[in-house]
């Protein structure tokens, strides 16, 4: 009989389980774990935990997606999903409902920052082949969360400039002011 411990882990942060077919597949999980504890196995129970950011920029890239993810809260946006990976496809850096008097929007939004705009800047960092891996993993995400197959769609960019983006404002710098690029790119139907 085993006895060694099993991890069991998420591969996204988890959602609310609305859907009918949501909530008997968590119900099979739970009849699964029962099972496997039956067998003698011994159950660690995650949820997703985050990678260790150990570079300095990704570390970086994790506090501007921070402060974007903050932003548009500001703006009236509510998170859905922060990082959301499809193995071998992509990640999605936020997913976001822009709820409208008429209809609402899940906005996918990649975020991007330059320290330097001599190639460019930020936004045009967002290249062809980035544009279609963010809208493949869309797709996935979509697939696997048919709840919101009836809203609208829109891919936004948030850009940081950090050299050319500064603002002076009652005598305080300003840092780090984001450019919100809406529908800065469309998938194809």
């Amino acid at each position: 009989m085993l006895t060694r411990p099993i991890e069991l882990m998420s591969s996204h942060t988890p959602l609310t389980l609305t859907s009918p077919k949501q909530r008997q597949g968590s119900l099979f999980e739970h009849q699964a774990c029962e099972f496997l504890q039956s067998q003698g196995l011994t159950l660690i129970a995650k949820t997703h935990t985050p990678l260790t950011l150990t570079s300095p920029k990704q570390r970086q890239g994790s506090l501007f997606e921070h402060q974007a993810c903050e932003f548009l809260q500001s703006q009236g946006l509510t998170l859905i999903a922060k990082n959301w990976q499809q193995p071998k496809v992509g990640e999605l850096d936020l997913i976001m409902l822009e709820t409208g008097s008429a209809w609402s929007t899940l906005v996918f939004i990649e975020v991007r920052q330059r320290q330097r705009s001599g190639f460019g800047g930020a936004a045009l960092s967002v290249t062809a082949s980035k544009q279609r891996k963010v809208i493949k993993t869309a797709q996935y995400f979509l697939q696997q969360h048919p709840e919101y197959e009836d809203y609208d769609c829109r891919f936004d960019v948030i850009a940081y400039d950090t050299v050319s983006n500064h603002i002076k404002l009652s005598g305080q710098n300003i840092e780090n002011q984001p450019q919100w690029l809406k529908g800065a790119f469309i998938a194809d139907t």
